[in-house]
């Protein structure tokens, strides 16, 4: 791994537009809405797992390594680049206003909200090889933000699939999480990767009911807690997604959670991508196609929708992925 620091410690004001989380769904429900985050808890990953597509085996958890060996930044910022093969780094920040974080590569850009105490945040580098510039960046006033520290990273992964095998802050779960040992306790009861996704996709839809008061009331930078999701049995589409890729991803199955947009009436909405060599149907709902991502939508399944709304995933446009 090639890291070339830049460290442009100048004031440079950004303009940053928040990434709002308004979800409405009137076919289903009556709104389903998140925000963007304004913490980010520290994470953990699933221990390596077999290629994707091979026969399922229950990987267990483990922390993700971070060694702090590579490390970028200044007294306020430091980026640990040490886990950048496994898509994530992790990032620290410290100072008396907010702070924000940005990943950008030539095609992309995803800003968050960096924790201003000190408490660690993992960032998935989800736009795969590649030359990665990061930034942090502090509230100067209003929506103008000043430039603290920047480096480049040429990341090379293990597998295109390895940021969608880890949590983050926002598929946030740990080897002790709750929803990790459910997961692994519905996936005993198979032996494939689908027969795991098919127990989880049950799970959720039988005991998660939207929460249309949390969708009128979220604030932003709101994050989902997993645990707490599945304790309640209420969700909005945020929720369900990082519950979904949770589970899943625990289970070492590739997953992504998707925000974007879902027509005929241009819902911004949150939803799931799993990946399988495997082919054959996820209980009745849907057939599962081999060698590809395919689409799971937990708010609409859960909520009454059934896969003809779903159909080929032309009426969804994906816009962010973690």
């Amino acid at each position: 791994m090639a890291v070339r620091k830049r460290n442009r410690r100048r004031r440079q004001t950004v303009r940053l537009s928040g990434i709002l989380f308004a979800l409405l769904f009137a076919l289903i429900v009556s709104a389903c809405s998140s925000a963007p985050p304004e913490q980010a808890p520290t994470s953990a990953a699933p221990a390596e797992t077999k290629a994707a597509g091979e026969q399922y085996r229950a990987p267990g958890v483990s922390p993700t390594a971070f060694t702090g060996a590579v490390t970028e930044g200044n007294e306020q910022v430091q980026i640990d680049l040490s886990c950048t093969e496994l898509g994530v780094i992790a990032v620290t920040g410290r100072s008396e206003k907010r702070l924000k974080f940005q990943v950008l590569t030539e095609t992309d850009t995803y800003t968050y909200d960096l924790p201003s105490d000190g408490t660690q945040a993992v960032y998935p580098l989800q736009c795969g090889d590649g030359l990665y510039e990061l930034r942090a960046l502090e509230n100067i006033s209003e929506t103008k933000y000043a430039l603290l520290f920047t480096t480049e990273v040429s990341v090379v992964l293990k597998d295109e699939f390895q940021p969608f095998l880890r949590a983050s802050s926002y598929v946030d779960y740990t080897e002790q999480s709750a929803c990790v040992k459910k997961a692994a306790e519905l996936a005993a009861q198979g032996s494939t990767s689908l027969d795991a996704v098919g127990a989880i996709y049950g799970y959720i839809c039988e005991t998660v009911s939207y929460d249309e008061e949390k969708a009128e009331t979220v604030q932003s930078g709101y994050l989902p807690d997993p645990d707490e999701i599945m304790q309640s049995g209420t969700g909005i589409c945020f929720d369900y997604a990082a519950l979904a890729a949770s589970m899943l991803r625990s289970q070492g199955i590739p997953t992504k959670m998707i925000f974007g947009y879902v027509s005929p009436d241009d819902l911004y909405h949150a939803w799931n991508m799993f990946y399988t060599d495997q082919t054959g149907w996820v209980l009745v709902e849907f057939e599962v196609k081999k060698g590809t991502w395919n689409r799971l939508d937990l708010t609409f399944a859960a909520n009454g929708a059934d896969s003809d709304f779903i159909g080929n995933g032309e009426n969804y446009a994906d816009l962010y992925c973690y």
